[in-house]
């Protein structure tokens, strides 16, 4: 039994894809994290163009009929 728990505790089969593993799910983190700050980005540009269209609608009227 001794020898089978020494045997277990030496063998290091498996232990690149665990490396692997935890590798990529740190990449996940940084990327989620990262992406994070886009989106709220992202966000606040749509809303600066909604602010800015609506006030130029207002502006000009509105209408939207386009009897040009």
């Amino acid at each position: 039994m001794k020898d089978q728990i020494i045997k277990f505790w030496r063998d290091e089969e498996g232990a690149t894809a665990i490396e692997y593993g935890l590798i990529a799910g740190l990449i996940a983190v940084g990327l989620i994290v990262s992406l994070e700050g886009v989106r709220n980005a992202i966000g606040n540009l749509f809303t600066r163009i909604t602010n800015v269209l609506g006030t130029v609608a207002v502006t000009n009227g509105g209408t939207g009929s386009g009897g040009g």
